[in-house]
């Protein structure tokens, strides 16, 4: 049940928002899918009331961007006219940071100062694509005939962007920014909880110059709008973030229309504590690799690997910075975590830290629901360290998406290597160690996509991002970024000056 949202709350006189409309094609108009409403995970207070997308939207939705898209000549546009546009999106999102961010606070419940961080990486993901766009160079082939050899890419046509819940501006505009820059028109769901930031971001970009009806965002649930998404026949690429068996669901439907997908998904991400490391660092990171974002987060660092001689020293400091986290209202600049995204989601993770338990893990802090200044009207939920399991089991094997940390003891970097490798997922990694050959050792041979050294969870718009096995398909980020979004061509030009000897 919804209750009043506190007074102090920066927002408590503009909410809710009645009949939140979506975006079709340009279009901001109700949903034809069913009514919901959208919480404030802090204190249940209702952010706004909507109607979720239909399978019907989005059929509309897709159609329309097409003969927007052939219509409008965005495909056409010279890539400095294009940068032009996403420039002014990025300046947008700039001008509107703290609206946005406290609006994004509201979304899922993050501290302030983290979605404020998330609206500057948002603004500079289309700065950084603009440029990317405006500079990206096609290439002229090494001549082996009688003909001019060249490579050309080109848009693909209409993208489906499927993104979570735990980060929503950030990883709306790392989908929108490059497939926009490559020429393309982009159906964007957001996760049907969280659906206020990707509706802002489509007004961002209407005001910006995208022609109307590129972009289009449809809140809804995975099993009605993104399933017609990725089945429908004028979709030609699907950007999806999220859960590994969805990921492996949208696999199947592109392998039947022979469709390229992107796919982000799940992690359980390995961080490793070497006997020379410098303590005070790793354990800041440690704690901010796993704590930061309640744990919602696909890189947290949530197997720990410390060198058995420095285990004890380690796991004293560690589980000290764990009880000192301030966790409490996200509307406050000193908050660290914030509540768990939903009711639902807390007991799923209510459910890993018992099952732990029951296998015979010793908690040694949190693993219960916090009590006090209000948070009991939230879905809050303490930091949560476990010792005493053995790496093939549950909890250290399944990606909980919560602020679950489980730590181990290692002997020797031989046992680290095959117990850090030994997981279906391979998406991020963290050492902590001062000698450098070490590290690089260590670097080449755990098995993830994404490797920090003395430092967890940084990230580079400029640096590609992605995972191995369950933790999926294709990359994000980087200039190379844009192509994940373009068809390559070939052309050859013919010179030689007799006809073909073949015909001749």
């Amino acid at each position: 049940m919804s209750t009043a949202p506190l007074a102090s709350d920066p927002l408590a006189s503009e909410l809710p928002l009645r009949d939140l409309p979506i975006c079709v094609a340009g279009e901001w108009r109700r949903g034809r899918g069913h009514a919901y409403d959208s919480l404030y995970p802090a204190d249940q207070s209702v952010n706004a009331t909507l109607h979720a997308a239909s399978a019907d939207d989005a059929d509309e939705a897709i159609e329309r961007a097409d003969e927007a898209l052939r219509r409008s000549g965005w495909a056409q546009a010279r890539p400095h006219e294009r940068a032009a546009v996403l420039h002014r999106v990025a300046a947008g999102l700039r001008e509107r940071r703290e609206a946005l961010a406290q609006l994004q606070r509201r979304d899922n419940g993050k501290p302030i100062t983290e979605t404020r961080a998330l609206v500057d990486s948002a603004a500079g993901t289309f700065q950084f694509f603009a440029a990317a766009c405006e500079t990206m160079d096609e290439e002229l082939t090494p001549q082996r005939g009688a003909a001019l050899t060249m490579s050309v890419h080109e848009p693909m046509g209409v993208i489906a962007a499927i993104t979570p819940w735990n980060s929503p501006i950030a990883s709306e505009a790392q989908k929108l920014a490059p497939a926009l820059a490559a020429g393309n028109a982009v159906v964007l769901k957001p996760a049907e909880i969280t659906p206020l930031l990707a509706l802002e971001l489509a007004r961002v970009c209407e005001q910006a110059g995208v022609p109307r009806g590129l972009v289009s965002v449809l809140p809804g649930k995975g099993s009605v709008v993104g399933d017609r998404l990725v089945r429908h026949p004028l979709v030609q690429k699907v950007s999806f973030t999220g859960g590994t068996n969805a990921g492996r669901q949208i696999a199947h439907h592109a392998a039947d229309k022979m469709m390229p997908v992107s796919l982000e998904l799940g992690g359980k991400s390995p961080t490793m504590v070497l006997d020379d490391a410098d303590l005070d660092h790793a354990v800041a990171g440690v704690l901010y690799g796993i704590f930061s974002s309640s744990g919602e987060s696909c890189i947290a660092g949530s197997r720990l690997f410390v060198q058995r001689r420095r285990y004890a020293e380690f796991m004293d400091r560690l589980v000290a910075g764990a009880q000192a986290l301030r966790i409490g209202d996200p509307a406050s600049e000193r908050t660290q975590m914030g509540p768990l995204v939903s009711a639902a989601h807390r007991e799923t993770v209510e459910g890993f830290v018992a099952r732990g338990l029951a296998d015979g893990g010793r908690l040694l802090c949190g693993g219960h629901r916090p009590e006090g200044d209000g948070r009991e009207r939230g879905f809050y939920y303490t930091p949560t360290i476990i010792e005493g399991l053995r790496n093939e089991q549950a909890l250290c094997r399944e990606e909980v998406f919560g602020p679950v940390l489980v730590a181990l003891p290692f002997d020797d970097e031989d046992d680290l290597v095959a117990q850090a490798n030994d997981s279906l997922y391979a998406l991020a990694a963290g050492i902590w160690t001062r000698d450098y050959r070490r590290a690089w050792a260590l670097g080449r041979a755990v098995q993830a996509g994404t490797v920090w050294i003395n430092t967890y969870k940084q990230f580079s718009i400029a640096t590609p991002f992605g995972g191995w096995r369950d933790s999926g398909l294709g990359r994000e980020k980087g200039r190379l970024g844009l192509r994940q979004y373009m068809h390559q061509k070939s052309l050859y030009w013919g010179l030689n000056d007799h006809p073909l000897p073949w015909a001749a």
